[in-house]
Formats: C-alpha cells, structure tokens, sequence
C-alpha cells in the first residue's frame, strides 16, 4: 500500500522511540513511503525552530526522506474544509500522490475523514491496530 506521512508522524517517528518510530519501520519494510514536499518544509521548520536539531541531523533525516516518493506542492489546497489551511496543502498532496492512506495524528484532519473519499484518514494508533488485525 501507498502511505503518506503527515509532519507530525514524521516528527515523532524520527525523534522519539515509540508507536510512530515502529509504524515507519513497517512501512519501509512492507509498503510504499510517501510524503509531500509541504510536509518536508513543515517538518524542517519544526525540527529546527521547535524542537532544535542540529542542522546536519535535519538535513539527514529531509534526504531520507527525499529518497521515498515526495509529492511536489499542488498549485491549489484541497477544497475540503479543514480548520488549519496548512493541513488543507497536507490533504492535497496525499490525494494528488494517489496514497491509499494518510497517517496523522492532526485532530482537523482526522476529524473530516468520513467525508474524504479519495483517501483513508487515520490515526497512527488506528493504522497499527489495522496493521496488527492484518487488514492492511
């Protein structure tokens, strides 16, 4: 399957040891990374201004990252109604990358995903359950 990371996935994966860490694993192993170059701008800002990292570390984890498929920004946002129009851009990219699943652990977005039909929108907690149930 095509899995699009959100920022947040992403940050958790590649700074702490736990859930999201173990669900990136898996899907290197088993299924196909994608991610979006708004996520990759997002999460370089992140890493830097909040959560202080090293410039070399960032820059390392943006080429791994680089090296899996990287939807370009779309010229529009999405038309759904989200509250935050950077996940509006996030939503974009993942449907244009034609994932199968967006992981996030965005509240907004994870709010509108029964109306979202191009694309599952769920949770790291509920991807792994999937993942554990063998649905996926």
């Amino acid at each position: 399957m095509k899995i699009f990371a959100d920022t947040n996935v992403l940050i958790s994966a590649f700074t702490a040891r736990g859930l999201c860490a173990d669900l990136l694993e898996i899907i290197l192993a088993d299924h196909h990374l994608m991610t979006g170059e708004y996520v990759l701008i997002e999460l370089e800002r992140v890493l830097s201004t909040k959560l202080h990292l090293p410039e070399q570390k960032i820059d390392a984890v943006v080429q791994f990252l680089r090296n899996h498929h990287v939807e370009p920004i779309p010229e529009t946002a999405s038309e759904y109604n989200v509250r935050d129009d950077d996940d509006r851009w996030v939503l974009e990219s993942a449907i244009r990358a034609k994932a199968d699943i967006l992981v996030t652990g965005d509240k907004d977005l994870l709010v509108i995903s029964q109306e979202v039909e191009e694309i599952k929108i769920i949770s790291p907690r509920g991807f792994w359950e999937i993942l554990k149930n063998k649905e996926v």
